[in-house]
């Protein structure tokens, strides 16, 4: 009886050290004051244009040296940072579309070709309206979470370009 205890105790405790380790260190402040988050959809004037999300962050002094934005993951999507201006910095989200060619026919037996949908999970369990900014401070990964960033309207650009008069 006394060693079944133990072996339990032993296990809860290698249990509960490996779920420490794997879990990510998710900050609940960033290093330096951030003004404004927001992210803006866009769309092309033609289906081969494309869409996409823009989200920006906008500090309210110029970004430290010892740190450095790495990725944004938003809405099941994760994308790079560019800086823009000295205090603002873009991130593009794209969607993955992949459209493959579909036999579609009444003969089910001529559809056999047809490839499943491959479905990945995101790679952090986020809200809608919750973003993961992964940053480098210091040559070390912190992920900050950042709670409903504001939604701007939406940028329809034009198919064709006017000609001017």
């Amino acid at each position: 009886m006394k060693i079944s205890l133990q072996i339990v105790f032993f296990l809860l405790i290698i249990g509960s050290l490996v779920y420490c380790a794997s879990k990510e260190d998710i900050k609940t402040s960033f290093p330096q004051k951030i003004k404004l988050v927001y992210f803006q959809k866009w769309i092309g004037g033609k289906e081969s244009k494309g869409s996409g999300t823009l989200f920006y962050i906008e500090f309210e002094t110029p970004l430290s040296k010892d740190i450095q934005l790495v990725k944004i993951y938003f809405q099941n999507q994760e994308a790079d940072f560019e800086q823009s201006t000295k205090n603002i910095f873009v991130a593009h989200l794209a969607p993955k579309y992949i459209n493959p060619d579909l036999i579609l026919h009444k003969d089910s037996r001529t559809e056999y070709g047809n490839q499943a949908p491959i479905i990945t999970k995101p790679k952090f369990a986020l809200k809608p309206t919750e973003a993961l900014l992964e940053y480098k401070s210091n040559g070390k990964s912190y992920f900050f979470k950042i709670n409903n960033p504001k939604e701007k309207p939406m940028i329809a650009y034009p198919s064709v370009i006017k000609p001017k008069k």
